[in-house]
């Protein structure tokens, strides 16, 4: 089991506690199963009542020794003009030195960046903020174009949206991507988007994805992935030269269209190793990658692990819904 202190505070959005809880917790989701591995608290400085932003109030159980003993701490979202105090800290600290991971979620990085056990290093935050974070940070590296960022230890992410992606990526980190897929499927969300996607993308969102044909070209290729997609033909399909398709498939999704198709297909062969039985050259096969030394190049400079490896590791891990 993961212990998850979730920090609640006087003042805190409801819709941003609610992240954390309903994506590591599973509340509200109609989802039952004993052998989820989150058990997930609450916690304030001062048990009790609590306000929040939405002008009602809250209760809150637990205090901060369940921060100091928790395996994962997590700020939904935090006050700039509220400083942490140092029980609080402290607590976290005590976390932290017995292996816990830090979340912050939206201006939850600005807690975590007042612990210090960020300085010299990088936590993305909303792009709103992330000049004033800097300039009261300075020991911290502030990222505004990352969807979240994870150093292992430490988690953070930009707003709400992005929260639950970050939240989708820690249960997909300890329990695979299947688990993380049936999910989303319940939350009715986006199963996977990248860290590394742009948090905010300068276009008007089309009235209907037959509107775009960018979505359209890319929801072609998540049903292709099998096939050889090369960037000329992908053009044609949106009926653009290969120099206008590239450069607005990067204002659409914030990365390139190659970088992008290679994340469908190691995502397609992370769900394949999870709930098939097939071999890893069929799966490089059905995901576009040709071999499986091709497969286990890419997963192994994407994931840091061997298709094999990543089998083993989640294949026992998968969780009804």
């Amino acid at each position: 089991m993961y212990k998850v202190a979730v920090v609640a505070f006087d003042g805190i959005s409801p819709f941003h506690l609610a992240v954390p809880t309903l994506v590591l917790g599973r509340r509200g989701t109609g989802i039952d199963d004993p052998d989820w591995p989150y058990d997930v608290h609450v916690c304030a400085e001062h048990p009790g009542t609590l306000t929040t932003a939405a002008g009602f109030d809250i209760t809150v159980r637990d205090g901060l020794d369940t921060v100091a003993t928790a395996d994962l701490v997590v700020f939904p979202g935090w006050q700039l003009d509220l400083d942490p105090s140092p029980a609080l800290l402290d607590a976290v600290r005590t976390a932290y030195a017995g292996g816990a991971r830090l979340v912050g979620l939206c201006l939850g990085a600005w807690a975590i960046a007042a612990t210090g056990l960020a300085d010299g290093r990088e936590l993305s935050t909303h792009w709103a903020t992330a000049e004033a974070m800097a300039a009261a940070f300075p020991a911290v590296r502030v990222r505004a174009d990352t969807l979240w960022t994870d150093l292992g230890d430490v988690i953070t992410s930009a707003g709400v949206a992005a929260a639950l992606d970050c939240c989708l990526h820690i249960v997909r980190g300890d329990l695979g991507a299947r688990a993380a897929t049936d999910l989303a499927r319940a939350l009715v969300t986006a199963p996977h988007r990248s860290g590394s996607q742009a948090q905010f993308i300068p276009i008007a969102v089309p009235d209907a994805a037959t509107d775009d044909p960018i979505e359209c070209a890319m929801v072609w290729a998540r049903g292709n992935l099998d096939t050889v997609v090369d960037l000329d033909s992908w053009a044609r399909r949106a009926h653009m030269s290969r120099r206008t398709f590239t450069r607005r498939f990067r204002e659409r999704t914030g990365t390139s269209p190659q970088q992008w198709l290679l994340q469908q297909r190691i995502d397609h062969a992370r769900l394949l190793l999870e709930s098939t039985d097939d071999t890893v050259d069929r799966i490089a096969t059905d995901t576009g990658f040709g071999s499986a030394v091709s497969l286990r190049h890419h997963f192994h400079r994407t994931l840091g692990t061997s298709p094999a490896a990543h089998r083993a590791q989640f294949r026992g891990v998968i969780l009804s819904s």
